[in-house]
């Protein structure tokens, strides 16, 4: 497999969504860098993927690789639809947009919101247990952040299973048509929602903060900006924490050594997460880089305007980084992992995500002492983006 060769990902088939980690092993193997085609429906693209830790840990940082792909000529359908975003943006228009949702997004906020997602969860597993048997993504994992995401924003709740719809099928689309419907209708609503918010006046709510939020010179979002950021803080919001509660049960149950030494001592809990993160990470890749200049990553040269996607999956399993790295093991010093990006980009609702897994797991364990797996996994989601199971059968 020559470092120039390019490696056709969807040759590999189903086998490559359910499973992808020895296929990263064995790219990792050969080097930390390998040019790919992505697997459909994203079949048209061919772009570097990083697979080594290090590697990838630099590459989040280098300034080199722009997160605005204008720069060379390329847009994207989010970006056309929904407007400029944090992950779209570079210095000095990222730090901006950042500088001023931190303002709105505190650490304080998410603190305070600790009781009402205590009581979510506890709702949820009320209308849950009684019935001995569940999917657990359907009852529990995708309600509970979708819930917290649309009440700290301001989302009414008669527009949330439509919500639910449309930010699923613009994540992990099941077509090029689909994707496209998704994010129009994804604009429509928010530029309404933003729009009622306005004429309301204030609502005590994050995005009617945001709405208001000025810095010291004057500066505050504008319309297109607003809903770039609701649209971010909308899905990474709650797309993210679906997979990272529905993965962390599954590897507890699947791994029943480490299930039984966190139920002996609840207070590791902060360690299933973060190897949860480790293991099997809600964001399998990184959106795209793309080379602002010519540079070398991993003794590959990449090219001025070649795209770069950050295997943020495959480093978390590099063996040079974390000992045996398919092993489950909450015990596992997981410090510097890449499941919330490195560097700028750092993922702004990180606290927002463990604090949920957190409370969700251990509220689950707690109350169903007998918690099994009740059959096979549901399908994994398509596309590179995300990585999760559409349905995870339990019972207790």
């Amino acid at each position: 497999m020559g470092m120039s060769e390019v490696i056709d990902l969807g040759e590999y088939g189903a086998a490559f969504r359910t499973d992808p980690h020895p296929v990263y092993a064995r790219l990792r193997a050969r080097g930390p860098v390998h040019r790919v085609r992505l697997p459909s429906p994203d079949a048209h693209h061919e772009t570097w993927l990083i697979v080594g830790y290090e590697e990838a840990r630099a590459a989040l940082t280098d300034p080199r690789l722009s997160k605005d792909g204008r720069k060379i000529g390329v847009t994207f359908l989010d970006e056309e639809l929904i407007g400029k975003y944090l992950l779209v943006a570079d210095p000095p228009q990222h730090t901006r947009l950042r500088s001023l949702v931190s303002r709105a997004f505190t650490m304080r906020r998410v603190e305070e919101l600790r009781p009402r997602i205590q009581r979510i969860t506890d709702d949820l597993l009320d209308a849950m247990l009684p019935q001995g048997r569940a999917d657990l993504v359907e009852s529990l994992a995708y309600p509970l952040p979708l819930t917290v995401i649309c009440e700290l924003l301001g989302v009414p709740e008669l527009d949330r299973t439509e919500f639910r719809k449309i930010s699923g099928e613009a994540v992990a689309p099941t077509s090029a048509e689909s994707e496209y419907d998704a994010f129009v209708r994804l604009a429509e609503y928010l530029t309404g929602l933003i729009e009622d918010k306005r004429c309301a006046g204030p609502s005590g709510d994050l995005l009617g903060d945001l709405i208001r939020t000025t810095a010291e010179d004057g500066d505050r979002l504008s319309p297109e900006e607003l809903r770039g950021m609701a649209f971010v803080l909308l899905i990474a919001g709650h797309e993210t924490t679906v997979n990272l509660i529905t993965s962390g049960v599954y590897a507890l149950l699947t791994h029943p050594g480490q299930l039984a030494d966190l139920r002996a001592d609840m207070s590791l809990i902060d360690g299933a997460i973060e190897e949860t993160l480790r293991w099997e990470g809600p964001v399998e890749n990184g959106t795209f880089r793309y080379a602002a200049e010519p540079l070398e990553i991993g003794g590959t040269h990449i090219a001025r305007g070649d795209a770069v996607m950050v295997g943020l999956t495959a480093a978390d399993r590099d063996a040079a980084r974390y000992p045996a790295p398919d092993r489950f093991d909450l015990h596992r010093d997981t410090r510097g992992h890449l499941a919330f990006g490195h560097g700028i980009h750092y993922c702004l609702g990180a606290p927002l995500a463990r604090l949920e897994g957190r409370t969700a797991i251990r509220t689950l364990l707690e109350r169903a002492p007998e918690l099994a797996l009740d059959g096979p996994t549901g399908e994994w989601l398509p596309g590179m983006l995300m990585r999760g199971m559409r349905s995870l059968p339990v019972r207790w």
